[in-house]
């Protein structure tokens, strides 16, 4: 399924929305350098969240802030489903306010019938007026952003339960938790009780992924917001990150981010940062 909202993104744009009908089920976590606003007109979801799962129902949504890892699925095979979504910038949000709120905003969404109806209707509009091309175009699209998210923000909020709590899942709140330290697969198969087989093929078979990419991940992850927001040394990075030297961090980061730590550093710097998609 071709992503055309978060192409708009990549080309420029500070908002993109885009409704999808679909079966697909997304089966490799990813992550984006900007919001996106899930809202479900149809079916039924699950979203796995770094290390939670929360189910949506039509009417409701979930806000992914930046940097969190992701990826959806339907409860069943061949369950049909349909979503808006809407992917923006803190740029596009404008007010400072607003903006400090919003980095504290993320989770699952249950509004109520009536405010359901109103932030629908508002995506509505904002579907419509993408395709506008006056010079009152980005003020629009950013006025109505905002009217959603103060909508949201004014809600109560509640954040769903975790659907299963599996062995699986314990291991990535594990790993999550001790990222920075030296993580072997013979201690985790020994401390979650299991052959390392067992915890290989599980882990791989719920994330797409073998155990030492996800930890190459979530390191780089946090390598990341580490250089994105301070000046610290590479070496020191990397030993906070779990790396046992720079040579191995920065041939790590590379293979998972497609650049150097330098390049991302002053990619920050210029606002060129994209999104990147793990496998």
């Amino acid at each position: 399924m071709i992503d055309h909202a978060g192409l708009c993104i990549e080309q420029g744009a500070d908002i993109a929305a885009e409704r999808v009908r679909s079966s697909e089920n997304m089966m490799k976590s990813h992550y984006h350098t900007y919001y996106e606003l899930y809202y479900l007109e149809e079916g039924c979801r699950l979203h796995a969240v770094s290390d939670q799962i929360y189910r949506t129902e039509a009417g409701e949504m979930i806000l992914f802030p930046p940097y969190s890892m992701h990826h959806s699925y339907a409860p069943s095979e061949d369950q049909t489903f349909q979503r808006i979504v809407v992917y923006f910038t803190e740029k596009a949000i404008g007010d400072l306010t607003l903006i400090e709120k919003m980095r504290h905003a993320g989770g699952l969404y249950h509004p109520d019938r009536r405010m359901s109806h109103q932030i629908h209707g508002l995506l509505g509009m904002m579907l419509m007026e993408q395709s506008e091309t006056d010079d009152l175009h980005d003020i629009t699209m950013e006025t109505i952003l905002r009217a959603i998210l103060l909508l949201l923000l004014k809600d109560v909020r509640t954040l769903n339960p975790m659907v299963n709590k599996s062995r699986v899942i314990k291991v990535i709140e594990y790993i999550s938790d001790h990222y920075m330290e030296d993580l072997r697969l013979d201690e985790l198969a020994g401390r979650f009780y299991v052959s390392q087989y067992y915890l290989c093929r599980e882990f791989k078979k719920y994330t797409s992924r073998t155990i030492n990419q996800y930890i190459n991940t979530t390191r780089i992850l946090n390598a990341q917001r580490e250089i994105m927001e301070t000046n610290h040394p590479f070496s020191q990075v990397a030993a906070n990150c779990g790396f046992a030297s720079s040579t191995h961090f920065s041939r790590v980061f590379r293979s998972v981010t497609g650049m150097t730590p330098t390049a991302f550093r002053k990619s920050c710097s210029q606002g060129q940062v994209t999104e990147r998609k793990f496998s």
